[in-house]
Formats: C-alpha cells, structure tokens, sequence
C-alpha cells in the first residue's frame, strides 16, 4: 500500500469542515489515509458561519473545506488532495507524475467537479436540505455517470491503474452516499465493489451516513 514520506506538519493542520459535506470527508480521508496530524474546525452552515467575514478571510468564495498548514492556507478539495499528496506522499503514488498518470487523475478530478457535483451530490443536498428542487435531472445525471464509472472500472481496480489515486480519494464520498439523494448502486456491481476497495484502505474513515432517501 502507499507509504508517506518523511515530512511532517511541524503542528497539526487545521481543517475546516461541515460533517455533511463531501468535499470536506475527501480532505478529511486523505489526511487519514496519510497519517497526518489534523485538527478538524466544525463551520455552522446552516448559521451562515462561512460567510462571516473571519472566514472569507479564509476562503472568499466561503465554502468548506479550507486548510490551514503553517503559514499556508488552501481552499478548494480537490486542490487540497494535490496539495496533501505533493507535500507528504511518497512519490508518483497518490498523484503520479508522468504525463498521461497525471493527465488520467485531472480528469476525475473534474468528474468531481462536474458529473458528480451535479448528479448524486445535488440529488443528496436536495433530500438533506428538504429544497423545494425537482431532483430527476440530477439523478438521471448520477445514473448516467455510474454507468459509465462501472464500464470503466475493472475488477481489483482503481478509477487510474491498480493502485489508488487522488482521483479515487476526490469521487468517492459522493458516490458511496448517492442513495441518500434516491440513486441506487444496486445496478453498479463493479462501482460498489470499486467502494469496497476504497473502504478497505489503511487508514479509511467515514462521512456521517444521513438516513435520508434510499438510505432511510
């Protein structure tokens, strides 16, 4: 399995979170998975603490997550596993180096972005927040991506190769808790057991499971 270099953080790395949020578990699996020392800040959402001027001080766009790393302070979850697996992963593991690795991991960091943001996760946030959305065209887009993740992976595979990436560490959240927002992995057997794997990992912790749609 991957190792960790020899750097440390000379002090815990804070990290600023909401336990509901995807975004910020992928942060919080990464630091776990590469043993580092964090402290986890709880942001109020629902009391709008994110957009209190303390925070946009740490993220204009005032969203979780942030890091705070020494004297470096990072926003964005998918440029914080970068980040996380640059400083303090061995290397050409989490994030290989040469160009088509590289290449092959960018692009599921922007299926995270995009196909799963506004499928499984924006089927999620409209059954957690009880929103007034319809939520059928997100969960048709999170079917359409499942089917496409499930032709792709391979079994005792990861989203690039045999080994787990950040690609992996960035689509998982979401995709392990899509039934809360009424899709189902039931007719994914090789995406459910590509979840398996994840889960398996030294190191693994959870996101809060939410007894809502599916999941109920």
């Amino acid at each position: 399995m991957h190792a960790s270099t020899n750097r440390r953080p000379a002090q815990p790395i804070q990290l600023y979170r909401h336990v509901v949020s995807g975004h910020a578990h992928r942060v919080q699996l990464m630091l776990s998975l590469l043993e580092l020392p964090f402290d986890m800040v709880e942001v109020d959402l629902l009391a709008k603490a994110q957009k209190s001027p303390e925070f946009l001080a740490l993220n204009a766009f005032g969203q979780v997550p942030v890091i705070q790393d020494g004297d470096v302070t990072l926003a964005d979850s998918n440029a914080i596993l970068v980040y996380l697996a640059t400083r303090y992963a061995a290397p050409d593991t989490w994030l290989p180096s040469d160009a088509l690795g590289a290449a092959q991991v960018q692009r599921w960091l922007s299926v995270a972005a995009g196909q799963i943001a506004f499928g499984p996760a924006a089927a999620r946030i409209i059954q957690l927040f009880k929103l007034p959305s319809d939520p059928s065209d997100a969960i048709h887009r999170a079917n359409q991506l499942f089917a496409v993740m499930d032709a792709h992976l391979q079994p005792s595979g990861y989203l690039v190769g045999s080994a787990p990436t950040i690609a992996d560490i960035a689509c998982y959240s979401y995709i392990a808790h899509a039934p809360e927002g009424n899709v189902a992995l039931q007719p994914y057997p090789q995406l459910r057991a590509w979840l398996a794997r994840i889960e398996a990992l030294p190191g693994f912790v959870p996101m809060v499971q939410t007894r809502i749609g599916l999941a109920a």
